[in-house]
């Protein structure tokens, strides 16, 4: 027997190990806060490959699961989104392109994820790879998604239908038409980092360009959300990088990071996201953790 190492915390497994299942115990069952108005988030970073789709969809999917009432906006023409909250969005498909081209409502396009049937996905197709050049020609281009939600959302009270708690809009990874649309419309921006090299370069111009926004056609949206993914803590970089982020963005940056995952990163292809795929995974853990600690943290900055 003397050939099993006693597992303490202080080899990187025991210590994961140890993490998670302490999340495991503080997450199970838990009902999130339900905040007091819909609030809207618009997840944003002009550089790929940061985890923004997969942040979007894995914080939405744990609020469903927390019990609230979430809508996700796919406002990227990939459609990764739609993908992993298992949505159709085959050309066709009444879609976001539809709401924002051709005035379409967006109930017309709202579909329940079959996972989590209090997650609402308005889908993204192909179609939307040509929105930004025929945007530019439309009457007032950059409000058309905001007022296409705001009509939603009002029509939802109407209709007597349960308040929607969080709207997250995913965007493409470029400060196009389609990006400003969802700037104008979220109310607050949630920018995921990853902790690597040159995490924060590029994020000065969407800083920029969210003050822009700001001064021109938003008043109200601010960064309220920054989020560290693909965290690695064996290696001094993302050390350092968590340390330049939070120290720039103390009151933002939420304490959870999202670590680098295998998991996390082949959910999608069944369709899914890794809080149904894998639910007791290090990623589904620490995500569902960041999207309490959201819906918390920002009860108080209300």
């Amino acid at each position: 027997m003397s050939s099993i190492p006693d597992i303490d915390d202080s080899t990187p497994l025991a210590a994961q190990l140890a993490e998670d299942t302490r999340r495991r115990m503080t997450l199970q069952g838990l009902q999130y806060p339900k905040p007091d108005r819909t609030r809207i988030i618009t997840v944003a970073n002009q550089k790929g490959g940061v985890g923004k789709t997969t942040s979007t969809v894995n914080l939405a999917a744990s609020m469903a699961q927390g019990g609230l009432n979430v809508l996700v906006i796919d406002s990227d023409p990939q459609g990764n989104a739609s993908t992993a909250l298992g949505v159709d969005h085959h050309s066709g498909v009444p879609s976001i392109y539809d709401v924002l081209v051709d005035g379409m409502s967006m109930a017309e396009t709202v579909v329940p994820c079959p996972e989590f049937p209090n997650l609402l996905v308005v889908p993204a197709t192909i179609d939307l790879s040509g929105a930004e050049i025929e945007l530019v020609s439309l009457v007032s281009r950059e409000t058309r998604l905001r007022r296409a939600l705001d009509d939603y959302l009002t029509q939802r009270d109407e209709q007597g239908l349960p308040r929607i708690d969080y709207v997250f809009v995913d965007c493409p990874p470029s400060l196009g038409l389609l990006t400003v649309n969802a700037f104008v419309t979220g109310r607050e921006v949630l920018i995921p980092i990853q902790c690597e090299y040159y995490a924060l370069e590029g994020l000065s111009q969407l800083l920029k360009t969210i003050e822009m926004i700001q001064a021109h056609l938003n008043r109200e949206l601010h960064v309220s959300t920054i989020l560290l993914t693909m965290y690695d803590g064996r290696t001094n970089l993302a050390q350092q990088v968590v340390g330049e982020v939070r120290e720039h963005f103390s009151a933002q940056t939420l304490d959870t990071t999202i670590p680098r995952s295998v998991r996390v990163s082949e959910a999608p292809s069944y369709g899914q996201t890794v809080v149904s795929y894998e639910p007791t995974s290090t990623g589904a853990l620490a995500y569902r953790q960041a999207a309490y600690e959201m819906a918390c943290k920002l009860q108080h900055d209300h």
